[in-house]
């Protein structure tokens, strides 16, 4: 029996696709799984999240978790641009906001109301102490240390950076 050869519009699985044909087979697949922007149980209590991710199983890669990173990082960077005092702060001082507003949420940031009283008069020893005094520096522990070390000081820890 003579084997069957392909046709000329078929290709080899590892050749890459064109654009228009990944186009269109990511609409097949998105058609199919569907898109959720939040995480999921599939119909086999499988956590899913975007178009079918399996994150129980597969997971993200780590450029994955790096792209999604700098995505929080730069929508914690455009919330904190609201409050008129976080553009003079210092580099450091500016980090330690994104990265409570990145570990809190903007909702549950607003709620350290004597910290930003304290940085909008740039109160950095008041704001450090605000920080300190809080729930949620006794649920990060070390975190809530480094970040109010650097927004006492306006520098990282030697070691820290």
């Amino acid at each position: 029996m003579k084997p069957i050869e392909p046709s000329a519009s078929s290709k080899a699985m590892n050749e890459p696709e064109t654009n228009a044909s990944q186009e269109r087979l990511e609409k097949l697949i998105v058609k199919n799984e569907g898109l959720r922007h939040k995480a999921y149980q599939d119909t086999k209590g499988i956590w899913t999240i975007g178009v079918g991710r399996n994150i129980q199983e597969v997971g993200i890669s780590e450029e994955e978790a790096y792209f999604l990173l700098r995505n929080d990082i730069k929508r914690c960077y455009d919330e904190a641009k609201q409050f008129s005092w976080f553009e003079y702060l210092e580099t450091p001082r500016q980090h330690v906001i994104i990265d409570m507003l990145f570990n809190l949420g903007l909702t549950r940031f607003k709620k350290f109301t004597r910290m930003i009283s304290a940085l909008e008069t740039a109160d950095f020893t008041r704001a450090s102490a605000e920080m300190m005094d809080s729930k949620w520096s006794r649920d990060v522990g070390s975190r809530a240390d480094r970040n109010a070390y650097v927004m006492l000081y306006g520098d990282y820890q030697k070691g820290e950076e």
